[in-house]
């Protein structure tokens, strides 16, 4: 064999080491856009073939790009969306015709249980409210306040609650980390388990959720 046969029978590099990846902020903002669901960091990067070191500044780009639009990125966990900002979403309600739902008091106290202890079970946020809580949290996963996270490794693996992106979207939060500090009793009780009387909500929360 000659030495150019050798060279071409040798697989290229090119081959054997595919191009890296290249994600733009406007690719990412695209890609949120297209998917039917919330995407995971992990899932960008593959897509994207980036790793997520790069996701991450992305984001950040998109984030402060999109910071003085109509559109915001949500997160919840490693769960990433495009949304509706919440300064339009009055606007938006009437386009669509989405008339505000209210919230009962028993509504928001485990509404703001599961956001504040999640992923919590039924039993946990029982124990909390002191009451039965059954149809409440039916009442929030029909509202899309409220999913479904999984279930918990303890006897009876019971259902793990955690709140949804329409939560976020609903009380004007870009992610979990914008909740309202709790004091210090109220977040020693989440803590335990334990105790009954509603939870205080920060004044703005409890209006977004009531359409005051």
């Amino acid at each position: 064999m000659t030495e150019l046969d050798e060279l071409e029978s040798a697989p290229s590099e090119a081959t054997e080491r595919p191009a890296p990846g290249v994600l733009t902020e406007a690719g990412l903002e695209a890609l949120l856009f297209v998917a039917e669901r919330p995407l995971s960091r992990r899932e960008i990067a593959t897509v994207a073939g980036v790793d997520a070191a790069t996701v991450d500044a992305r984001l950040g780009d998109l984030e402060v790009s999109l910071r003085d639009r109509g559109i915001r990125l949500l997160s919840a966990g490693d769960r990433i969306e495009l949304a509706t900002a919440p300064e339009v979403g009055a606007l938006i309600a009437r386009y669509v015709g989405a008339d505000a739902v209210r919230l009962s008091p028993a509504g928001l106290e485990t509404l703001a249980i599961v956001a504040y202890r999640q992923p919590v079970t039924r039993a946990a946020v029982e124990r909390i409210r002191g009451v039965d809580s059954d149809h409440t949290l039916r009442s929030l996963l029909h509202r899309r306040l409220v999913v479904e996270l999984g279930r918990s490794n303890a006897p009876g693996r019971p259902i793990l609650y955690g709140t949804a992106f329409e939560f976020l979207e609903r009380f004007g939060l870009e992610s979990l980390d914008d909740l309202p500090a709790l004091d210090a009793d109220v977040a020693a009780r989440l803590a335990e388990e334990g105790g009954v009387g509603l939870l205080p909500l920060d004044d703005e929360m409890d209006e977004a959720a009531t359409g005051a």
